[in-house]
């Protein structure tokens, strides 16, 4: 198993300023994440929004959440 599998599959063997750190990471890669695929969404048509299934107020509802709520 290489180094970068062990901190994948094993991050509590690290020490907890670095798990804080990883934790920390993971979270900004989660936010920016759901904060570049809201702003995708505000961009599609409504033909491409019922091809994922949804209507254009549920596309606009979600998309006006801020990017640190799920």
């Amino acid at each position: 198993m290489s180094p970068a599998e062990t901190l994948v599959f094993r991050p509590a063997s690290l020490p907890p300023l670095s798990r804080l750190v990883l934790a920390a990471a993971v979270r900004v890669v989660t936010w920016e994440t759901r904060h570049r695929t809201r702003q995708g969404l505000k961009r599609l048509d409504a033909h491409l929004l019922r091809d994922i299934g949804l209507d254009p107020m549920s596309a606009a509802a979600e998309a006006s959440r801020p990017f640190w709520r799920e």
